[in-house]
Parts: C-alpha cells; structure tokens; sequence
C-alpha cells in the first residue's frame, strides 16, 4: 500500500513538475515583442577584439535550416537592448530567410565590459566587426553575404563600420543618429566651441571626481512621469522605453542614464569621416516627421556610388521606426538585402 501511494505520488509530482517546466519555459520569453513560430533562436556569445564577451540572440528560419544563408547582424537603438527593436528586426528578416543576429553592444544589456552603461565610437564600431567575425565562422553562414543593420544611435555607428569593414557587403541604417555630431554640437549643430569647451571642463570635472570616489556618475536619463512641456521626441521615447510597448529591465533607456564621460570619447572621435570612401550597399531609412532626420539626410550627402539610397517613410515619427510595424519597410530591407547579399 505504502509502496503504491509512493508511486503515486512521484507521478504527481512529474506530473505538476513537467506542467511547470513547461510553464516556465512559456514564460521564458523575454522579448518586447511575440515570438515567431517560424524560427529558431539561440543565444550565442563572441568576442570582440578589445577582448569584450558580447551576447546576441540569433534567429535561424526553421524552413532553411541546414542550408548555408545569407546573414544579418543588427543592433540598436542607443540605449536599448536586444530583446527589444533590434530583436524584431532579426526576428522578422529571419521569417524572411535570412540568417538574424541582434546583439547587446559592449557594457550594455547582457553583454560584457566594465564599466557598465559606457558608449564608445571606436569599442562600439568595432562590435559589428565582431558580429562580422563570428557570422563569417558559421557553417550555416555564406561569408560572402553578410550585411549589417544599425538603428538610431548605432546607425552612425553601422556605417562607420561599412567605411572600415569591406566584409560587409550590405548596410541598413534606420531612423539614424550620429552620436559623435550630437554629443559634440547638440541637435541641429547649436552648441559652438566656447559651450562645447565648457562641456568639457564639466566632465573631465566629472572625471576627477568618479576616480576620487570609485565611482561612475551617470547622465540623467528619461523621466518616469511627463510634464508635458517636453518637446516631442522626449514624449515619443518615453512612450516607448518606459510603457509596456518597449520597457525592458536591462536597457539604459528604460532604467537609467550613460556613464557620463561617455560624451568625451564620442566629442572627440567624429566616426562617419570616412563614410564617402563605403564602396558596397547602403540603404539609408528614415521618417518623415522625425527629430533626427537631418542625419540621414546628411550623412546620405556625402556617399558616392549608385548602390546608395535614402528613403523617407511617410508620416513616420523617429521611434515609429523602432516597432510600428504599419511604417517600418520590411519588404523594402527584405528587397535590399536579396540584392546585394546575393
């Protein structure tokens, strides 16, 4: 009797402890958007060379697997992580047959590197690099059909990697930011060489101080409550970093601010000097309506060839670009990618 009710109970319990595993593993998903039933996904680490472990997620199309596929590295916005826009679009272009990884930059999100929360011109350049160089390894990757897709603040950053990085061989950049001309002039090039010296005194200031106090301070980041002074942009990022549509505990656009002397590196280092000299594909996207648009104009300005083009989404805000799935043209990338990808 005593042995039945014994046996008994152990179903019971790999009964209640598989329906719970599978609950968990439900509720394992941590992205900001649904989970597509038409991939794969497996979380991967890499090294960059600066010897920072970076963590991506990559999405494999379950309908290709085996094949050798073309392949796309995405990251961004500034401030977020992967589980948040980068990860739709590496999601999505994986539905559509591509090899996806979206990847947290180093210092952020579940990548390594300390200090945390640091931005860097050169270290975060040199992470698509990375994403490159670990795409390149992959039996399911052809090496000669990787591009890259960097969006908001590392999209200055992906296309400073197209002008080094000749393995790239097609270069999305949506909704883009140059972090090196904002920090350094401010929006729409307000702040002239006496302020932007005055900024320098205040963090090198700020410099002095975290190394007396074995600390890092950090910039302030976006309120939690609006007052509604705020100018639009600031309304826009806040509905989507802070709300249920985009928050996500590890990215620095919903919990916080940089570290501070971040801004030095990227006054100092303007990246997109050499982007005239990018001799394969760039499609350049961004909305109509957005704050930021002047930098995909410009940047757009300065690349040369017939491979180059900017498309301006109708209506579309800056952060519309971020998961507005009505306005973000995904037949458009889809198209450019199986142009010159292969």
């Amino acid at each position: 009797m005593v042995k039945k009710l014994l046996i008994c109970l152990s179903a019971l319990i790999l009964i209640i402890g598989g329906s719970l595993m599978s609950e968990a593993k439900t509720n394992d998903w941590d992205k900001t958007f649904p989970k597509s039933d038409k991939v794969d996904i497996e979380k991967v680490h890499f090294k960059n060379r600066f010897g920072i472990e970076l963590t991506g997620d990559l999405y494999i199309p379950k309908d290709k697997k085996g094949d050798k596929l073309p392949a796309i590295a995405v990251s961004g916005p500034f401030g977020a992580v992967k589980e948040q826009v980068s990860g739709r679009y590496a999601q999505t272009l994986a539905e559509r047959g591509f090899l996806t990884l979206a990847f947290d930059p180093s210092f952020t999100g579940e990548s390594g590197g300390e200090v945390r929360d640091v931005a860097s011109p050169d270290i975060n350049t040199e992470d698509f690099s990375a994403a490159v160089d670990y795409l390149s390894s992959r039996k399911d990757v052809n090496p000669d059909e990787i591009g890259i897709i960097g969006i908001c603040g590392f999209g200055g950053f992906g296309l400073n990697a197209a002008a080094i990085d000749t393995r790239i061989k097609g270069t999305v950049t949506v909704t883009m930011y140059d972090m090196t001309r904002v920090t350094a002039k401010g929006y729409n090039d307000t702040i002239d060489a006496d302020a932007r010296y005055k900024m320098k005194e205040q963090l090198n200031k700020q410099r002095t101080e975290d190394f007396k106090n074995g600390t890092y301070a950090k910039t302030q980041g976006l309120p939690d409550k609006l007052t509604g002074d705020e100018p639009q942009f600031v309304k826009d990022y806040v509905d989507f970093y802070k709300t249920k549509r985009g928050f996500h505990k590890r990215s620095i656009g919903s919990n916080g601010g940089w570290n501070t002397t971040s801004s030095l590196s990227l006054i100092n280092m303007p990246i997109l000097a050499y982007s005239d000299e990018i001799r394969n594909a760039v499609l350049m996207i961004h909305g109509e309506n957005a704050h930021s648009r002047y930098f995909s104009e410009d940047a757009y300005k300065k690349l040369k060839g017939d491979n180059k083009e900017l498309y301006i989404v109708p209506g579309a805000n800056h952060v519309d670009l971020y998961d507005n799935l009505e306005k973000i043209p995904f037949d458009k990338i889809e198209t450019f990618f199986n142009t010159y990808l292969k």
